[in-house]
């Protein structure tokens, strides 16, 4: 009876074995799929997720912007700060501070988040807002948007000269109406 339980007990050691290393190489092909999944995550799903928030924009020649993230776009975000509204590119923004730890999925957003830039800038350009024009290198372009093209904006300055600015070039869009 003795070798029976020997052999009974090397039998349910190696089972115990056998499940820890399933285990083990399940744990990793989790964490493989994790990491894959994260892969498709936008910068703007995780900003759609921040809604609402308080958060912080890093953005070339004007530092940090603080304010409420309000709305956002595929390539644009809203924020609301100190009276002013922004409008930024998501490719000019060099870090984000506060946002959710979740993300929100592309294809739950409304056709109303799905609108892109242009869109955004078709709405100032219908308020004849005045706002600033931030672009690369630290100019600014204190002006009205007129018209909206394909990849640029048309503006007018307050000296009535008109300005071309590719939207590669633009930075952010401060609001100067209250």
């Amino acid at each position: 009876m003795s070798w029976e339980h020997d052999l009974f007990a090397l039998f349910d050691d190696l089972e115990g074995q056998a499940a820890a290393a399933w285990e083990a190489d399940r744990a990793a092909e989790l964490a493989d799929r994790a990491r894959a999944e994260y892969g498709t995550v936008t910068l703007a799903s995780r900003l759609m997720a921040s809604r609402g928030r308080d958060v912080a924009l890093d953005l070339p020649h004007l530092g940090r912007l603080e304010g409420r993230l309000s709305r956002v776009g595929e390539e644009w975000c809203l924020l609301r700060g100190r009276g002013q509204e922004w409008v930024v590119p998501l490719a000019a923004v060099s870090g984000v501070h506060g946002a959710s730890e979740r993300s929100v999925a592309e294809v739950a957003w409304s056709p109303v988040d799905r609108l892109g830039l242009r869109a955004a800038l078709r709405r100032l350009a219908d308020a004849e807002a005045r706002c600033v024009l931030h672009v690369a290198g630290g100019a600014r372009h204190e002006t009205y948007v007129e018209r909206v093209g394909a990849d640029f904006l048309q503006a007018r300055d307050v000296s009535g000269s008109e300005v071309l600015v590719p939207y590669t070039a633009l930075v952010a869009v401060q609001s100067r109406d209250g």
